[in-house]
């Protein structure tokens, strides 16, 4: 009966969450208390204990440290510099903005796609850019770097997987899907952006070469005289340096400068990363000490920056840990790991679990897919019969491609920012996209990763 009662639960939790504003870390710390203490009869005392304080500080120091990145104009240093480098070539701007996404992503930032498809879809309509090429391909280049070690979505599988008792890589699950999201945006260049190689947008401007221009050059409208503000002279289009500014403006940025707070940042930034990668300093201790002494250089900004650290997500994580922690001491997860074992097939139960995230995700929250369904996986991994490291990185990947589906938040941003004539014929031509995702992505990584690392 407890068993029944948890599982019951965890899915009331995830469907309360998805269809209402409510945090689903909120209702997980409440289930825990109520399901762990007057269903289970675990102390109270135990049920705090259980509270991740690891993965506390890890989310709530990235998390921190990109509330300052943004607040100071880090990351509009970034974008807008990164934005200069591909001075006009159509096919740069694309991937550009893919690398963009993905380091963003990496970095801490779960609202990457977001925060760039602001500047990225009116980039698209002004470069002749099919915006739909544009709007996936910074999807999956945040799908890429999703689960980076120093990210939410990394700090929280990882984390989940330790504490039931499976064991993380996290360079398999970064690799994984960091491939696969590659993979699938290189096709759909080669299907939608061909065209793009080896050309600029046209533009009615002759350019002289002048120091002093975006790219080496300045520009003089065509047949008239040099300046547009002439009587009778034509009207120049936007060159690259304005059209990237007006983007820019767009999403609420203005051009930044560098200086030493974000020098600062970024410096702080590549220790984070650098230490943590080669000489496995804990991330969350290096970007909580980092952040502080980035308030100390700006202790004005601190108010504001408080208000942008994504706090939601830091109560989700921990919520979610707190919860799973309770289905493992009441012994849930070991009555699912009896259940799993009765199916008699564990490539067969794996594959329906992948299918399974990957449905729940197109309409739901990633990460609360993935809380649900890793702990359910937890046990049949133990058993030793599918590979745990390669399950999990498919897992993973099922439940994340499908976020360019037009109901994520990645897919909200898209269709929002989309220029398009017809907005309903381009969410369709989204929705269409993603049921082939999720028909094909869930089979392709299971066949591709979890049947050759099973027994």
């Amino acid at each position: 009966m407890v068993y029944t009662i948890s599982i019951v639960a965890l899915i009331a939790i995830f469907t309360v969450a998805t269809l209402t504003p409510i945090n689903m870390g909120i209702l997980a710390f409440a289930g825990a208390f109520v399901i762990g203490g007057w269903v289970s009869g675990i102390p109270v005392e135990d049920i705090i204990d259980a509270f991740p304080g690891s993965t506390f500080i890890i989310v709530g120091g990235i998390t921190l440290l990109f509330a300052i990145a943004k607040t100071n104009g880090t990351i509009d240093l970034v974008i807008e510099a990164s934005l200069r480098l591909v001075r006009g070539r159509r096919w740069a701007i694309l991937w550009m903005m893919f690398l963009l996404s993905g380091l963003l992503m990496a970095l801490g930032s779960v609202l990457a796609v977001g925060m760039l498809a602001p500047i990225a879809m009116p980039l698209a309509a002004k470069n002749k850019i099919n915006p739909f090429l544009m709007g996936m391909v910074i999807s999956h280049g945040a799908l890429a770097c999703a689960f980076s070690p120093i990210n939410l979505y990394g700090a929280f599988i990882n984390g989940l997987m330790d504490s039931t008792g499976v064991g993380s890589n996290p360079l398999v699950l970064f690799a994984l899907p960091f491939v696969l999201n590659l993979a699938i945006a290189i096709v759909l260049f080669l299907i939608y952006g061909l065209d793009l190689i080896g050309r600029r947008t046209p533009r009615p401007v002759e350019e002289t070469p002048d120091d002093g221009g975006f790219g080496g050059s300045s520009r003089r409208p065509s047949g008239g005289v040099a300046s547009g503000n002439g009587p009778g002279g034509n009207t120049a289009t936007l060159t690259d340096r304005e059209v990237i500014e007006e983007a820019l403006i767009h999403e609420g940025m203005k051009p930044v400068k560098m200086n030493r707070y974000r020098f600062a940042t970024l410096a702080g930034i590549g220790f984070l990363v650098v230490g943590s990668v080669a000489f496995g300093i804990d991330v969350g201790v290096s970007s909580i000490c980092i952040s502080a002494v980035l308030l100390l250089m700006a202790p004005k900004s601190h108010p504001k920056v408080i208000d942008n650290v994504a706090w939601p997500a830091v109560v989700l994580v921990c919520g979610m840990l707190t919860y799973m922690a309770v289905m493992t001491q009441n012994g849930t997860l070991d009555f699912l790991g009896d259940a799993a074992s009765a199916l008699g097939s564990p490539l067969l139960t794996a594959l329906i679990l992948c299918y399974a995230v990957a449905i729940i995700s197109a309409f739901g929250s990633s990460i609360g897919t993935l809380g649900i369904a890793l702990p359910l996986a937890a046990p049949m991994l133990a058993m030793g019969e599918v590979g745990a490291v390669g399950f999990v990185a498919a897992l993973a990947f099922s439940a994340t491609v499908v976020d360019v589906s037009p109901f994520s938040t990645n897919g909200v941003m898209v269709l929002a920012n989309a220029q398009v004539e017809d907005k309903g014929r381009f969410q369709r031509k989204m929705l269409a996209y993603c049921g082939l995702i999720v028909l094909s992505a869930p089979m392709f990584v299971w066949a591709l990763v979890v049947v050759p690392t099973s027994v």
